[in-house]
C-alpha cells in the first residue's frame, strides 16, 4: 500500500493486539489508527472460516465505509478475507445478503450492529477481536447504551481495543468494565496538528464573513475547500447565500438523508462541487486528500473540534491552509486558548485585497491564453 514505516500508534498497538493484549489507543485523527487495528484484524482472522471474527464499531456511516475500504485494501494479499460495512440510512436486506455469504471482519455503527444482532443476521459466537473506534465521539452521540449492550453480548474470551482522542471518565469506565489489564498507547504527541498545515486567523465582523470567504477562495484558488459552521441552520444559510452569488457550494449535516449525503460527498470528491459547508459531526468521516483550504466560518466551541476540522487538510503529506474567522475580543481569547491547547502558532492575517485578486485573475487569464495558443497551430492568424 506504499507504507514504509509505521506511525507511532501503529508501532505501539500492532504487536500488542497480535499478542492478544487489550489496548487503549489514545490518539488524534490522522495518526494512522485504522491500520493500527486493521492490519492485526486481517492477520488474526482465519480466512477458511466464514464466521465473523473481528467487529469494529464506528460513530458514523462515513467512518465505517472509509475504514472498510482501507481494511479491504490491506487484506488484498490474504485470499478469502471478506470485510462488510453495516450502517443505518441504507437498506438492511443488501447488508443481510452480504453477511449471509460470510464475512470475517464487520465494521458498523452501533445502532445497525444491534439491529442485525437482534435479527440474528449478525452472529458473534466466533469473535476474536472487538474494536471501538473514536469511542469518545460515539459517547458524545449518545451510543453508550448500545455499546454496552453489544459488549455484554460478545464472547468473553476476546481481545478488546479502544481508540479515543480524549480520556474522559466515561471512557475510563468502559475500559474498566470491558477490558482486562489494557495497555495504554499514547500517540497524541506534543503538537496535535499536522506540520504541513498553515494556520491563520482573520478578524472580521459577522456581516463581512461571506466577503472574506469568497476573497480567500479567489485568492488561494484551492482545489477543494471545506467550510465549518457550528449549526445546521448556519450551514444551510451560508450555502444558500453562496449559491445565490453564483458560487457552487453544498451542505453536509445530520438532518440530511443518507442518499443526499452520499450525493454531496461524491460531488465533492469528484470536484464538481468545490466548496463543502459542514457541521462538526457530519464532517467526521470526510477523508478527501485534495482539500487545500479549511475555513472556520464559526469559531469552534471545543478545542478538539478545531483539531479535527483543520485535520481535514494537509492530508497524505500535502500542505494545507486553515483560516479561522474571529469577531471581537471574546473570540480573540478563544484563539489564544486554541493555541495553548494545540501548542501551535495561529498567525493573524488580513482579508486579501481586491487589487491582489484582480492581479491573480489577470495573470491566470494570460496563462490560459498562452495554454490555448500552444495547443494548436495558430500562426496563420
Amino acid at each position: 500500500m506504499g507504507f514504509l514505516t509505521p506511525t507511532n500508534i501503529q508501532a505501539g498497538c500492532i504487536p500488542l493486539i497480535l499478542d492478544g493484549h487489550d489496548v487503549i489507543g489514545h490518539s488524534q485523527t490522522g495518526t494512522g489508527k485504522t491500520m493500527a487495528f486493521g492490519l492485526p484484524a486481517v492477520d488474526l482472522v482465519n480466512e477458511n472460516n466464514a464466521e465473523v471474527q473481528a467487529l469494529v464499531l464506528c460513530p458514523t456511516r462515513e467512518l465505517a465505509v472509509q475504514a472498510a475500504a482501507e481494511i479491504t485494501r490491506s487484506a488484498s494479499g490474504k485470499q478469502g478475507v471478506k470485510v462488510v460495512p453495516i450502517y443505518g440510512g441504507a437498506p438492511s436486506d443488501r447488508q443481510i445478503r452480504e453477511l449471509k455469504k460470510g464475512a470475517q471482519i464487520v465494521i458498523g455503527t452501533p445502532g445497525r450492529v444491534m439491529d442485525h444482532m437482534r435479527r440474528r443476521t449478525l452472529k458473534l459466537g466466533g469473535l476474536k477481536l472487538m474494536v471501538l473506534d473514536e469511542a469518545d465521539e460515539m459517547l458524545n452521540m449518545g451510543f453508550r447504551e448500545d455499546i454496552e449492550t453489544i459488549l455484554e453480548d460478545v464472547p468473553e474470551k476476546r481481545t478488546t481495543v479502544l481508540f479515543s482522542a480524549t480520556m474522559s471518565k466515561e471512557i475510563m469506565s468502559i475500559t474498566k468494565n470491558y477490558q482486562n489489564n489494557a495497555k495504554l498507547i499514547k500517540a497524541v504527541g506534543t503538537n496535535l496538528t499536522v506540520a504541513g498545515i498553515e494556520q491563520k486567523f482573520i478578524s472580521t465582523k459577522k456581516i463581512t464573513r461571506i466577503d472574506a470567504l469568497t476573497r480567500l477562495v479567489e485568492y488561494h484558488k484551492p482545489k477543494l475547500s471545506l467550510v465549518f459552521c457550528n449549526t445546521k441552520k448556519m450551514v444551510d444559510e451560508l450555502v444558500e447565500e453562496l449559491n445565490h452569488m453564483g458560487i457552487k457550494a453544498a451542505a453536509l449535516h445530520g438532518d440530511m438523508r443518507q442518499n443526499g449525503r452520499d450525493r454531496v460527498m461524491n460531488a465533492f470528491r469528484s470536484g464538481s462541487v468545490k466548496i463543502l459547508v459542514a457541521t462538526d459531526v457530519a464532517a467526521r468521516g470526510i477523508d478527501v486528500d485534495d482539500v487545500e483550504l479549511v475555513i472556520n466560518f464559526d469559531i469552534p466551541i471545543d478545542d478538539e473540534y478545531y483539531v479535527h476540522r483543520i485535520g481535514r487538510t494537509g492530508r497524505a503529506g500535502r500542505n494545507g491552509l486553515a483560516v479561522t474567522f474571529v469577531n471581537g475580543r471574546k473570540q480573540q481569547k478563544r484563539i489564544i486558548e486554541i493555541q495553548q491547547y494545540t501548542k501551535c502558532e495561529i498567525q493573524q492575517a488580513a482579508i486579501p485585497k481586491e487589487e491582489d485578486i484582480i492581479k491573480i485573475k489577470s495573470q491566470e487569464f494570460i496563462e490560459n491564453i498562452k495554454k490555448e495558443l500552444n495547443k494548436a497551430d495558430f500562426y496563420k492568424y
